[in-house]
């Protein structure tokens, strides 16, 4: 099965506490959906630009695209 990284970028100088937060409703929301998730992460490139990232099976994207409105996805090796 097809891997997906969901990505939500969060920018300024409180994208690190805002993604780390983002990333307990992720869990909750994976948990209340019952949805396979790999893993549910925090990416951080600068100060000022920090990721949430949630990674899970191709076939869950369409829904999760639909409920939670990731800024962007990538395929994952």
């Amino acid at each position: 099965m097809d891997k997906v990284k969901l990505i939500w970028d969060f920018r300024g100088p409180t994208a690190k506490r805002t993604a780390e937060h983002h990333c307990i409703h992720l869990n909750d929301f994976i948990r209340m959906e019952n949805i396979e998730s790999e893993s549910v992460t925090v990416e951080e490139f600068s100060e000022m630009h920090v990721c949430a990232t949630m990674i899970i099976n191709q076939n869950d994207v369409p829904f999760m695209r639909e409920k939670l409105k990731p800024h962007r996805g990538q395929l994952v090796n």
